[in-house]
């Protein structure tokens, strides 16, 4: 293809690109666009970094695909000085934090998080108020505001090593998700810890009697279930109860889907936690067959970051993140406290 048949095909590409209130659109994710995607990437100097929750189109162009600590950690040390992250935004806030000198950039900065919107740094530092001698231990999935008012950040893989590192004197204030705090504290035992009642809506919405009556429907095939779940408690009843063997019951990040993926001897493994995350678990383990327990479970921004919106990003360098330096500070010694006590890997 010549340089004017390339710059034919950026043209015709965004002359399509329609932006409406939810987010572009007007451009399919087909093989000429990929390729035109990978050519701006090159020509801006950019990594393309896509969480596992994103469109498979979306996951398929970029460079790197996992959640979003460990596409953070990557960014750090990519050679590239350009970062665009498709994923929701407190993500590109927490790779700007960790690459505090790198262009990061988002497709669509109206890509939000129900999770991390469930609680600001306001209401953070009134809990903190009442409970002044406390730790606070923080999910990854909240804002740069939130980590900078946090003692500790923690992943859905490493929470419970998080929190059992802490003084067992200690009280403990853990935000924003109560599904995952309810998961750490059952297996802890802790009872010092205090649980914000936030929630991811998508992963609350995916109940405990749809599982059941999936692992009823599907003998034999395995549980995936993400600890933010609104059926964590659910999946763990059913293998109590021995309506399912516990060792088909898995509660797990999204990292760590992928790697029991690998590793399942079922034929079947019914999953609980956001449809896109499929794509990857599919192509972990092609032989086997992986069935959402709710087909319905799609956030809605992170499927903001559209083929059009990728493009638009790339062509106009839309849309940059900025992080105040000071809240950046405070914010990346509370991920560094969690690096240090190790096993920060399989994100949220």
């Amino acid at each position: 293809m010549t340089v004017t048949d390339r710059m034919d095909v950026a043209s015709t590409l965004a002359d399509a690109i329609i932006e409406g209130p939810r987010g572009y659109d007007g451009v399919v994710g087909d093989a000429a666009w990929a390729a035109e995607i990978r050519r701006l990437a090159d020509l801006r100097g950019a990594t393309l970094l896509a969480h596992n929750y994103q469109l498979p189109a979306i996951q398929d162009v970029a460079d790197h695909v996992g959640d979003s600590l460990a596409l953070s950690r990557i960014a750090a040390e990519a050679p590239e000085d350009t970062i665009v992250f498709c994923g929701v935004h407190f993500m590109a806030e927490t790779a700007k934090i960790l690459s505090p000198d790198k262009t990061v950039l988002i497709p669509d900065q109206r890509a939000g998080c129900s999770l991390a919107d469930s609680i600001t740094a306001e209401q953070l530092q009134e809990w903190k108020d009442d409970y002044p001698d406390a730790v606070v231990v923080s999910y990854v999935n909240t804002t740069a505001a939130v980590k900078a008012l946090t003692d500790i950040c923690c992943t859905s893989s490493n929470a419970v090593d998080v929190v059992a590192s802490i003084d067992p004197d200690r009280e403990v204030l853990f935000c924003p998700d109560q599904f995952l705090g309810a998961h750490v504290k059952r297996v802890t035992g802790r009872q010092n810890m205090q649980i914000w009642a936030g929630e991811c809506h998508v992963h609350a919405g995916i109940n405990g009697d749809e599982l059941a009556e999936q692992a009823r429907s599907h003998p034999g095939a395995d549980l995936f279930v993400h600890p933010e779940c609104g059926c964590a408690t659910s999946a763990l009843y059913l293998a109590g109860e021995g309506a399912v063997p516990a060792e088909q019951v898995k509660i797990l990040s999204t990292g760590g889907m992928l790697d029991a993926a690998r590793e399942t001897g079922a034929r079947q493994v019914l999953v609980a936690t956001e449809v896109g995350m499929l794509h990857q678990l599919r192509r972990a383990a092609p032989d086997v067959e992986f069935l959402a327990v709710n087909d319905r479970a799609s956030c809605p921004y992170m499927k903001m970051i559209t083929p059009a919106a990728l493009l638009r990003c790339l062509l106009d360098g839309a849309d940059e993140v900025h992080v105040d330096p000071e809240t950046a500070a405070r914010a990346r010694a509370s991920v560094e406290r969690m690096i240090a006590i190790g096993q920060p890997g399989g994100g949220e």
